[in-house]
């Protein structure tokens, strides 16, 4: 086997874990992929001889790609047209996408790393979702044990404040499949019965046309947003019930080509979420 042969294997070992890295950092399964193969040839140039683990600094690499890409992607993000979702990801085949647990993967927990700075990003995901010690997120994040234990103390408080407790799995494939349905058949009733009282819709087009370019709030007028479109949307389409993200989906198709992935956020209280994702160039993951 030569060297590059050995390159080849350590690569691949490590590859699902620097992309579980990535897609949590940017929302955004092809620039993630973008960015490992950016790490590859980072890889493939380096004096490998050197390299004592090459999991960290493989790990090293992509994480601080990863930050650097996340200031670029958030000022592209300003001129995006609507509302932004995370680009959904097939969990079946690979549920934790690289990661000893399943965390920082639920749109909901993504949507609210949206919002922290990049540092903060990466030092939540590599400790919780990657089980990182704090040293060695040290050296990663290029600062000092006590100051990533403060990142991703102020990481989870944040998270905590905005996040809700979520009813189970279960619970959200009743409530996503009830809600298609109502949907479908544009029953009001229905669909307020299922709706919490601060319901909010968000749908990802990127400016496509009839994709609404803002979020619609509250229980009526999420209500009767959907009950609108009803007429004309759902002709001709097939749906079928999967998994994205680890959680429960709704994959929407017309001839034969997915358009659509709708999810929901719920609590006790209901659908508190309901996020659609139309944005053809981000449905690559999942078609």
């Amino acid at each position: 086997m030569t060297d590059l042969d050995d390159a080849v294997a350590v690569f691949n070992q490590v590859r699902p874990r620097l992309m579980g890295i990535a897609y949590r950092m940017l929302g955004s399964h092809a620039e993630a992929e973008d960015l490992v193969q950016e790490v590859w040839l980072r890889w493939q140039a380096a004096d490998r001889s050197t390299v004592q683990s090459p999991v960290a600094y493989l790990s090293t690499a992509v994480t601080r790609l990863a930050i650097n890409a996340s200031q670029s992607a958030r000022a592209r993000r300003e001129t995006y047209i609507g509302p932004w979702l995370p680009e959904p990801v097939d969990t079946s085949a690979d549920p934790y996408l690289g990661a000893e647990h399943g965390e920082a993967l639920s749109f909901a927990v993504l949507l609210v790393l949206e919002r922290l700075t990049p540092t903060e990003r990466a030092a939540y995901i590599l400790r919780e979702a990657f089980d990182y010690p704090y040293d060695e997120l040290a050296v990663v994040l290029q600062s000092t044990a006590p100051a990533v234990r403060q990142l991703v103390s102020r990481a989870r408080k944040r998270i905590r404040a905005e996040g809700r407790t979520e009813v189970s799995g279960t619970q959200q494939k009743k409530l996503l499949t009830a809600f298609i349905a109502a949907a479908r058949a544009g029953d009001l009733g229905a669909l307020q019965e299922l709706l919490a009282a601060d319901a909010i819709s968000y749908s990802d087009g990127n400016g496509a046309r009839q994709v609404s370019k803002f979020p619609v709030v509250g229980r009526e007028r999420v209500a009767k947003f959907h009950r609108a479109f009803a007429s004309h949307f759902w002709t001709g389409v097939e749906v079928e019930f999967g998994t994205a993200n680890g959680g429960p989906a709704a994959f929407l198709s017309r001839d034969g080509r997915l358009f659509a992935v709708c999810t929901v956020i719920a609590t006790a209280d209901g659908i508190n979420d309901v996020l659609w994702q139309l944005n053809g160039a981000k449905l690559g993951a999942i078609a």
